[in-house]
């Protein structure tokens, strides 16, 4: 897949809804991403919303799963 050819995003709260996740808990797994995969979405300035692309969201998906074998990374991260 091109990576430079986007064509269209979604936004966190569709991606929320679409894959039946909390939203709040999506935006904070979605922050622990590395800087390279952020490339992969529009990150939010303080008035803006985040959106991915749809390589973006497989990305997110992976990340959802990895989170949800093991809950404590959020917690080990926020330190």
């Amino acid at each position: 897949m091109h990576i430079n050819k986007v064509h269209h995003v979604k936004t966190i709260t569709r991606v929320a809804r679409e894959l039946g996740e909390n939203e709040d808990w999506l935006f904070d797994v979605a922050m622990k991403w590395s800087p390279r995969t952020r490339d992969l979405g529009v990150w939010p300035d303080d008035e803006g919303e985040m959106a991915f692309t749809d390589f973006g969201i497989e990305n997110l998906i992976d990340l959802i799963k990895i989170h949800k074998d093991d809950p404590t990374i959020l917690a080990r991260r926020s330190r």
